[in-house]
């Protein structure tokens, strides 16, 4: 779990080191504050996607399934900057469905802890293929990054798309096609 002295150890030193006064009246809470958000923002490394998963219901259609526009916020690994956007997840069920929300809390549980987004969305696909067995999975995240906007090469505005297909996805590129027209559309 998550250590709040050794967070609230590593800001005051922060703080220090970029030359701060650490007693001044409006940086006094600041790293038990920092200490908190940890907790919430990286909360997804101490939960399970399958536990979110586990929850199904029998159906008898295999027609896809896409839940879109899901909001997320991530951290990148190599910044500890933000990145955010929307994830779009499709799958082709095999007999079984989950609650959407599930596939939102699934999006959220990979985007709370230090992170990639190519592997974040490999991570969605993998835990709904390992939970459902579908007969195939799509997942694309759209994303800004503040690592790319605020700082380096200062270009905000732009997004990065990752994708991932698997099963009938993969090589049906009509089944590719419609995602990515129902995502859009």
């Amino acid at each position: 779990m998550i250590d709040k002295e050794k967070i609230e150890a590593a800001v005051r030193m922060l703080l220090e080191g970029i030359g701060e006064d650490v007693e001044r009246e409006g940086l006094l809470e600041t790293p038990s504050r920092i200490a908190r958000m940890c907790e919430e923002i990286y909360g997804g490394l101490y939960e399970s996607a399958a536990e979110h998963l586990s929850k199904q219901f029998s159906v008898d259609n295999n027609e896809m399934v896409i839940e879109k526009d899901i909001t997320f916020y991530s951290t990148c690994e190599h910044h500890l900057l933000p990145f955010y956007g929307k994830a779009h997840i499709a799958y082709i069920p095999n007999g079984k469905v989950v609650g959407l929300s599930k596939l939102a809390r699934t999006v959220d549980v990979y985007a709370r802890r230090p992170q990639i987004q190519e592997k974040m969305t490999s991570q969605v696909a993998d835990a709904l293929e390992e939970s459902l067995n579908p007969g195939g999975v799509m997942v694309m995240i759209e994303a800004e990054h503040t690592c790319m906007t605020m700082r380096g090469i200062k270009k905000p505005g732009s997004k990065t798309v990752t994708t991932v297909a698997r099963g009938a996805f993969k090589d049906d590129f009509e089944l590719q096609k419609m995602f990515m027209q129902m995502v859009k559309g």
